[in-house]
């Protein structure tokens, strides 16, 4: 074929993938595939995994940030903006965060301090557990057939942890800094943009940013196509803030969990939460891999029957 020729036909090829008929069946075709990745009964269990660690490492997170804000602003004024992060939890889960910012920022800085240091201790063991389950996990879904070594498995878990706690401490104090200037100074100008101020919205960014980067690199010993990643990236984080707001409606509306659970509703709550933004992490992970698989074979035909990924 000659060069011309080659072009013109190139160029029909990419007109036909902008077809919407043909976008949006491809959309529902990685849509299916990607579901019937996150409902093997395997990925039950890397949730779970995933939640019981996470929830152990969450209070001494809060206990190690609260130690390093405290050096740098008083407590008690980082609490009352804290608060506001709080707000993509269903009311109960808020309530126990809100009592344990409360309790430390009441409590003399020295006492912080020294909490913080045994927070160091036992959410970092319980933070790369989680971490590591969260790597299995999407490795899993991946269908990763060459996995990494023990010590490459652990250290890079090690890696993302690290990553992952210096970036939600930087996006977080970046947010809380943002509220404390725009309060102490009075900021007009930015008075007129809510979204700026917005939890929602450095949650949706900072989601997008880790998710994709962990696609990207962690999921696969091979780097993740850019675009797959992205893909997946934003994909969980849509999932996640929908399954937020998905969790406050169950248990505000549907599920009176106070009756059955008592004076452990809010740890019910948290956990309920929890898992279903676990399962948009992993959601958004099959997505990345079922992109990969449509970019890498542009002529598949989404007429066939759906894979079993197991």
């Amino acid at each position: 074929m000659s060069e011309p020729w080659a072009r013109l036909a190139s160029l029909a090829s990419r007109w036909r993938d902008l077809d919407p008929i043909h976008i949006a069946r491809t959309t529902l075709a990685i849509a299916g595939r990607s579901l019937s990745r996150l409902w093997g009964r395997d990925v039950m269990l890397y949730v779970g995994g995933v939640s019981f660690w996470v929830m152990l490492a969450a209070f001494p997170a809060i206990a190690i940030g609260m130690g390093i804000f405290g050096l740098l602003a008083d407590p008690d004024q980082i609490a009352r903006r804290a608060d506001s992060l709080t707000r993509v939890m269903p009311p109960g889960a808020q309530a126990l965060f809100e009592h344990e910012l409360v309790r430390l920022s009441h409590a003399p800085l020295q006492a912080v301090s020294a909490q913080s240091a045994l927070a160091l201790i036992i959410g970092g063991y319980a933070a790369h557990r989680g971490f590591k389950a969260l790597l299995a996990g999407l490795s899993f879904i991946h269908d990763e057939e060459n996995q990494r070594g023990f010590f490459g498995f652990n250290f890079m878990a090690l890696i993302v942890l690290i990553c992952a706690f210096v970036m939600m401490g930087v996006v977080s104090a970046m947010f809380l800094m943002l509220r404390l200037m725009g309060a102490a100074l009075n900021l007009k100008p930015l008075a007129g943009a809510p979204w700026l101020y917005s939890e929602w919205t450095w949650t949706s960014i900072g989601t997008t940013l880790a998710m994709t980067l962990i696609y990207r690199y962690a999921m696969s010993r091979e780097p993740v196509a850019w675009r797959a990643s992205i893909i997946g990236g934003a994909a969980a984080a849509a999932l996640a803030v929908g399954a937020s707001w998905a969790s406050a409606f169950y248990v505000e509306q549907i599920a009176h969990l106070g009756a059955t659970y008592g004076s452990v509703s809010a740890v019910v709550v948290f956990l309920i939460w929890l898992s279903w933004n676990v399962n948009a992490v992993f959601l958004g992970g099959a997505i990345a891999t079922e992109v990969e698989l449509v970019l890498a074979q542009p002529s598949l035909d989404f007429d066939d029957p759906v894979r079993d990924p197991a």
